[in-house]
């Protein structure tokens, strides 16, 4: 069975690790660099770093930050925000980044999933997904882009499959109802998303406690948990969530002291 991963979330605007609740209300989190390499040293499975000002400012993502950041981890690393072209792409994973997230691009120029996941590889291709549920009785989430500011009007079921088609890897699945709310994953999102595409989905967006982040795994069906306010603000570890979850039964990968890993040979892993 494949292992479950849990993936600290970076969203950085202006230099800086932020964390707001609904797409608003933004506050500092901590310097990057900082806690991308606490989290390396702590287990997690995975990194995600979202550049979340980038497309709404219409700049690329800070490169250097990403090297600097990339060059202090022993693990994964997607990049995210303000990515519009393969060359950005390329730029990025020059940088040290292991995959890229596209997002608003994805939406305004669905080819360049295509693209990318032909020069890069399917692996190297997350498309992420902010949906909002859609109000009345039709149902069903619609998809944002620009850090949550724009209604895309697109159905984002359909619009996994579609890009899923195109070559991602990967599916990044933030509900923006759920999102820094502590409140629990958008279950129903997460289990529609994930059942309809064969692609690895992460669950992201509203996780408060242990059982939100085993209930998105098991109920939504999600390969991924992605996790910001929780460990920014020292309410979990990752330690405890992978015991936790162990405990439960589901498969996820043991932490790196379990390996036999030390600090002096984390760097292989990367």
């Amino acid at each position: 069975m494949v292992a479950k991963r849990i993936i600290p979330c970076l969203d950085v605007a202006d230099g800086r690790v932020v964390k707001g609740v609904n797409f608003v209300g933004l506050r500092d989190a901590g310097d990057p660099v900082e806690l991308a390499c606490r989290y390396s040293a702590s287990g997690a499975d995975e990194l995600v770093f979202l550049d979340i000002a980038a497309s709404h400012q219409g700049r690329g993502t800070l490169v250097e930050l990403v090297r600097r950041t990339a060059e202090a981890v022993t693990i994964p690393f997607t990049v995210g925000g303000g990515i519009s072209s393969v060359e950005g792409i390329t730029e990025l994973l020059r940088a040290g980044a292991d995959k890229v997230s596209l997002n608003s691009a994805a939406v305004r120029d669905p080819q360049l999933v295509a693209r990318g996941a032909e020069r890069f590889g399917c692996q190297c291709i997350v498309v992420a997904i902010d949906a909002r549920r859609r109000l009345g009785p039709a149902g069903g989430w619609d998809v944002y882009v620009k850090g949550g500011r724009e209604n895309t009007g697109r159905n984002a079921l359909a619009w996994a499959r579609e890009v899923v088609a195109l070559g991602a890897g990967e599916i990044l699945l933030t509900s923006m109802d759920g999102d820094g709310t502590q409140a629990g994953y958008d279950l129903a999102l997460t289990r529609q998303v994930a059942d309809a595409v064969d692609v690895p989905v992460i669950a992201s967006g509203g996780a408060g406690t242990i059982d939100h982040i085993a209930a998105a795994l098991e109920e939504g069906h999600a390969a991924a948990a992605l996790l910001a306010s929780l460990l920014h603000d020292g309410v979990l570890t990752v330690e405890a969530i992978k015991q936790d979850l162990l405990a439960r039964g589901l498969p996820v990968r043991p932490l790196l002291a379990d390996r036999g890993v030390t600090p002096a040979t984390a760097g292989s892993l990367h």
